[in-house]
């Protein structure tokens, strides 16, 4: 059994697409054959991020608190 692929290699580039995708839904111009899968990206990247962004609350407040109260 594989492991899927991940929907990005890093926050960043995930970051860059939704930020390509922004700008083609802003055009006028949308072709709507391909909306709906630009949308269905979006929100995969969306959670991407938000999965990432959890991930280092975690481990930041891991190390916080193995620091212990400041005597």
């Amino acid at each position: 059994m594989s492991t899927p692929e991940p929907v990005a290699a890093g926050y960043a580039e995930a970051l860059a697409e939704l930020e390509t995708i922004l700008a083609e839904l802003e055009r006028t111009d949308v072709d709507v054959d391909v909306l709906a899968a630009q949308v269905t990206r979006a929100a995969e990247l969306i959670g991407f991020c938000r999965d990432r962004i959890g991930n280092a609350k975690l481990q930041i407040e891991q190390v916080v608190a193995e620091l212990g109260p400041d005597d």
